[in-house]
């Protein structure tokens, strides 16, 4: 269970940042960056781990419960993302890193060091530390990997209700098998990414 050791041992005000949605083909990617001003409460840390350890209702029950102590100020957090069609322009490596930066630059607060989970680091106007499977390590970090894990979720549900056709409710843009197919029997939509394999497929049998 991640804790707060590495934000302890920084010192000062420390940043953990996590994104979402590097892996679908479809959908923006979307980060979180979560600086706790007072100690984090053991009940609140108790609901906190990798967002992907997490079941969806766990998930929804720490977000709901991360947003109410920001309204108590025990800490700030902020969201940022990077859309499909900037991933199909720079990558998705940078686009999650643009995300992050954006997410940490909209926080009230300026942070003396961000931790960051991952081994790249995105250009942020402060310190960076990477932390490898940081979202199971620190608490910061875990936080920011559930904001940023259901923010994501509740955009792909908003699609699905307009582009029904591809399911993204039920796989959040990811490449499962159902998507696949649909993306061959209709094509890709104005959400799915360039420069991903299944999807740039789907173009070229298009243009047949």
């Amino acid at each position: 269970m991640p804790d707060f050791s590495l934000e302890e041992a920084a010192g000062g005000l420390v940043a953990g940042l996590d994104e979402a949605g590097r892996g679908p083909l479809a959908g923006p990617v979307i980060a979180a960056a979560v600086v706790f001003l007072r100690p984090c409460p053991p009940a609140l840390a108790a609901l906190l781990d990798d967002s992907k350890r997490l079941k969806e209702a766990a998930r929804r029950g720490a977000a709901l419960a991360l947003r109410a102590a920001e309204r108590e100020g025990i800490l700030a957090l902020a969201m940022g993302g990077a859309s499909a069609a900037e991933i199909g322009r720079i990558n998705i490596l940078a686009a999650s890193l643009l995300a992050m930066r954006r997410a940490l630059l909209r926080l009230p607060v300026t942070p003396d060091l961000a931790l960051v989970d991952g081994n790249r680091p995105p250009a942020l106007p402060c310190p960076v530390r990477c932390v490898v499977g940081g979202d199971g390590l620190s608490l910061s970090i875990a936080a920011a990997s559930i904001l940023a894990k259901t923010l994501r979720d509740a955009g792909m549900a908003r699609l699905d209700a307009r582009w029904p056709a591809y399911g993204f409710a039920r796989h959040q843009g990811y490449p499962t098998a159902q998507h696949r197919q649909a993306l061959l029997e209709h094509g890709p939509s104005p959400h799915h990414r360039r420069g991903f394999g299944p999807v740039e497929e789907a173009w070229a049998r298009r243009r047949c």
